[in-house]
C-alpha cells in the first residue's frame, strides 16, 4: 500500500540522491519505506541503500542530517525495538553478540537467543512461579480450598522439578555461553626458552612472537585470537617465569602472573628432553589450582631415555607432547584445550545458553529464592513469607526478560553497542 509520501511500503524504489542546493546528483540509490508496526523498531523507518564509497556515504549523511535527522545513539534501534515490545531483553542483548561474534559457533548461539531460545526457557519458569504465587495467595485467604499448597511436600517437589532443576541447568550452561561469547582465555606459561613463543606462532600460523635462542626474549604479553573447532580462543604468550634481578624482566614476570591469574586455562610448557628444574616446580605450584595442560615441548630432541620424568603428583594432569618447531602434536593439543575447558560432551548450540554474567547472576538470585521457598515449606513457615520469596524469584527473572528492569541497567546494556544498531 502507498505511504503518505507516495512510496509503497516495503518496496525498493530506484532513484537518485540530489543536493537541493546545487542540483548535483550525489549517487543513485535504492530507497525503502517501512511503516509501523512492520519494521525492526515497530516505528516508521526509511532506509537508503547507496554505493559503498566513503565520500558518497558521508555526503548523503550530511544531507540527511541537514534536513532534520540525527545520528543514532549506540544500540538505539535495538533499544527502540525492545521498548516497543518487538523483542525482549534477552533478544536485545543477543544482537550485540551477533555483531561481535568471532566464530560460526558464536554466531549460532547468538542467533538462537535472538530467535527466543533463552526467552522461552525463562518465560516458562517465570509463568509457573506466577501461577504458584497466585495459588499461594489464594491459600493465604482461603486455606481450605487450595489443597496442594497446604501439602508442603508436594509443593516443594513441584518447585524442585519446575524451578530449581531448570534454573540449575541454565546456570551450568553459562560457562559454555561465556566461552562462545567472550572467548576462552588461554595463557602459555613456563620458564624461559621452553618454546612458548614458538608454540604461539605455530598455533596462530604466523610469526606473531619473536623467537630467538636467547632466554628472556619475551618481555611483554603477546596476545592473539584463534579459532579452534569453532570456539574463539584468546591465546597469550608470556614472559618466562624465573628468578631474575633484571628490572625489565621483573616487570614482564609481574604481568605474566597477572595474566595467568586471569586465564581460564594455562598451557604449562616444559622441555621434553631435559630434567625438570626448580623453576618448573615453582611454576607448577603457582598454577596447580587452575585448569591447565602440561605441554612437553621439543619432543623432537628426545633421544633414547632422556624423556623428562614427571613427578607422580603431575601424572593425573592432561599432558600433550609437542614439537612447536616441526608442528608435531599441535592438533592433539587443540583437541585437549577444548576437552579440558569444556568437557567431552558436545554443546547443544541451539539450546538456551546463558551468554552473559548479568543473566547468570539474576538466575542465581532466582534460584536462591526458589531454594528459600522449599526451606520455608519444609519448616512450616507462614505462607505470607513464602509469597515474598516467590515474588523475589519472579522479579529476578523479569529483569532478565526486561519486564521490570531499571533504566540505568538498560542504558548500560545498550551503551555496549558501538553503532546505532
Amino acid at each position: 500500500m502507498p505511504s503518505g509520501n507516495g512510496f509503497q511500503c516495503h518496496r525498493l524504489n530506484y532513484g537518485h540522491i540530489v543536493d537541493p542546493a546545487s542540483g548535483r546528483i550525489v549517487d543513485e540509490v535504492l530507497l525503502s519505506v517501512m511503516k509501523a508496526p512492520r519494521s525492526y523498531t515497530r516505528e516508521d523507518v526509511v532506509e537508503i541503500n547507496a554505493h559503498g564509497g566513503q565520500v558518497a556515504l558521508n555526503t548523503i549523511l550530511e544531507l540527511v542530517l541537514k534536513h532534520g535527522a540525527r545520528l543514532a545513539q549506540p544500540g538505539e534501534f535495538t533499544q527502540r525495538a525492545f521498548l516497543n515490545g518487538r523483542i525482549d531483553l534477552t533478544q536485545a542483548e543477543a544482537v550485540i553478540d551477533i555483531i561481535n561474534a568471532r566464530t560460526d559457533k558464536s554466531l549460532q548461539v547468538a542467533s538462537a537467543q535472538v530467535d527466543g531460545k533463552l526467552r522461552s526457557s525463562v518465560e516458562q519458569i517465570r509463568e509457573y512461579l506466577i501461577e504458584f504465587l497466585i495459588r499461594t495467595e489464594a491459600a493465604i485467604d482461603f486455606p481450605d480450598d487450595v489443597e496442594d499448597i497446604a501439602q508442603p511436600q508436594r509443593a516443594a517437589s513441584e518447585i524442585e522439578a519446575r524451578i530449581i532443576k531448570p534454573l540449575g541447568t541454565l546456570i551450568r550452561h553459562h560457562a559454555e555461553g561465556k566461552v562462545l561469547r567472550d572467548g576462552l582465555k588461554v595463557a602459555v606459561a613456563g620458564r624461559p626458552n621452553v618454546g612458548k613463543s614458538s608454540l604461539l606462532n605455530c598455533l596462530v600460523q604466523k610469526e606473531r612472537a619473536i623467537v630467538t635462542s636467547w632466554p628472556g626474549t619475551t618481555r611483554d604479553i603477546v596476545e592473539e585470537t584463534l579459532n579452534i573447532q569453532g570456539f574463539p580462543i584468546i591465546l597469550s604468550d608470556t614472559a618466562g617465569l624465573h628468578d631474575t634481578q633484571d628490572p625489565i624482566e621483573t616487570l614482564g614476570i609481574e604481568k605474566t602472573v597477572q595474566n595467568i591469574n586471569g586465564a581460564d586455562l594455562v598451557l604449562f610448557m616444559v622441555v621434553a628432553h631435559r630434567p625438570l628444574t626448580v623453576d618448573d616446580t615453582n611454576i607448577f605450584e603457582r598454577i596447580r589450582s587452575k585448569p591447565f595442560i602440561i605441554v612437553l615441548n621439543k619432543i623432537d630432541l628426545v633421544n633414547g631415555d632422556n624423556l623428562v620424568k614427571l613427578p607422580p603428583t603431575w601424572g593425573e594432569m592432561a599432558c600433550v607432547q609437542t614439537s612447536a618447531l616441526y608442528d608435531r602434536g599441535i592438533d592433539r593439543l587443540k583437541d585437549q584445550i577444548i576437552a579440558t575447558a569444556l568437557g567431552k560432551e558436545p554443546i547443544d548450540l541451539d539450546s538456551a545458553i546463558v551468554p552473559n554474567v548479568r543473566q547468570k547472576l539474576l538466575m542465581e538470585d532466582s534460584l536462591e529464592a526458589a531454594e528459600n521457598i522449599n526451606r520455608a515449606l519444609d519448616n512450616g513457615t507462614p505462607m505470607e513469607l513464602v509469597a515474598i520469596h516467590l515474588q523475589e524469584a519472579i522479579d529476578s527473572l523479569g529483569q532478565i526478560l526486561g519486564t521490570n528492569v531499571k533504566v540505568d541497567v538498560l542504558d548500560q546494556i545498550f551503551s555496549r553497542f558501538c553503532i546505532g544498531k
